[in-house]
C-alpha cells in the first residue's frame, strides 16, 4: 500500500482532471492542484511541492514533458506521464531521471494505483542511489584531504605513514571531531606557517 501523497495532476481535458480528482482519493491520496496547460503545472508545483505529478503529455503552451524537465531543475519530484496513445517517439523523449511510468487512456483504477506504487518505489530507489553516490564522492574528497594531512606530519623526522594517522586519529578521538576537520586544520596550518612575510 503506497502512502498518503500529495499530487498535482494536469489534463487539458476536464474529464480527465475530474476523473483524477475523483477516483486519486479514493486511493487514499490529495489531489493538490488539477490545471489545464503546463505553465500552470510548473506555477502548481512550485508553489505546492507535490509528492507526485500526472500529467498528460500534450499540454498547451508547455507539454508535459518539458514541465516535467522544467520541474526536476527546481525540486526532484517523481512524474506519471499520460497520453492519449502510444507514440515511441514521444516515449523517447520521456525517458528522463524522475518520469517514472506512462500511461495510455483511458486509464483503469488498478493500472493508476499500479503506477503510483511503482513510480514511488523506483523514485525512492533513485533518491537512495543519488544519496549513496553523493556520500561515496565525499568519502574521496575527504581521503584526499587526509592523505595531504598525513604527508604534512611525515614531514616530521622519524614519522612513518601510520604513526602519521595514528596522530591524526588521536586528535580526532581527544577532542571529538570528524578526522577531516582535523586534517584541514593540519594543512591549514602548514598554510599559515609555510607562507613568509614578504
Amino acid at each position: 500500500m503506497t502512502k498518503h501523497l500529495r499530487i498535482a495532476v494536469a489534463d487539458d481535458e476536464l474529464d480527465m482532471r475530474e476523473y483524477l480528482q475523483r477516483f486519486l482519493p479514493r486511493l487514499g491520496h490529495e489531489v493538490v492542484a488539477a490545471v489545464e496547460n503546463g505553465r500552470q503545472l510548473v506555477e502548481a508545483c512550485h508553489e505546492l511541492a507535490p509528492d507526485l505529478v500526472i500529467t498528460d503529455i500534450k499540454l498547451p503552451e508547455l507539454d508535459g514533458i518539458d514541465a516535467a524537465a522544467s520541474l526536476l531543475r527546481d525540486r526532484p519530484t517523481p512524474v506519471i506521464l499520460v497520453s492519449a496513445f502510444h507514440d515511441p517517439e514521444l516515449i523517447e523523449r520521456a525517458e528522463q531521471d524522475h518520469v517514472m511510468a506512462y500511461l495510455v487512456k483511458p486509464i483503469k483504477l488498478a493500472d493508476l494505483e499500479t503506477a503510483i506504487a511503482i513510480s514511488m518505489r523506483r523514485y525512492e530507489q533513485f533518491q537512495s542511489l543519488r544519496r549513496e553516490a553523493t556520500d561515496l564522492r565525499q568519502a574521496l574528497e575527504d581521503r584526499k584531504i587526509i592523505e595531504r594531512a598525513k604527508g604534512v606530519l611525515m614531514k616530521k623526522p622519524k614519522l612513518d605513514e601510520h604513526d602519521a594517522f595514528r596522530r591524526v586519529q588521536k586528535i580526532t578521538n581527544e577532542r571529538n571531531l570528524k578526522l577531516v576537520d582535523v586534517a584541514n586544520t593540519l594543512l591549514l596550518s602548514e598554510q599559515i606557517l609555510g607562507e613568509r612575510p614578504g
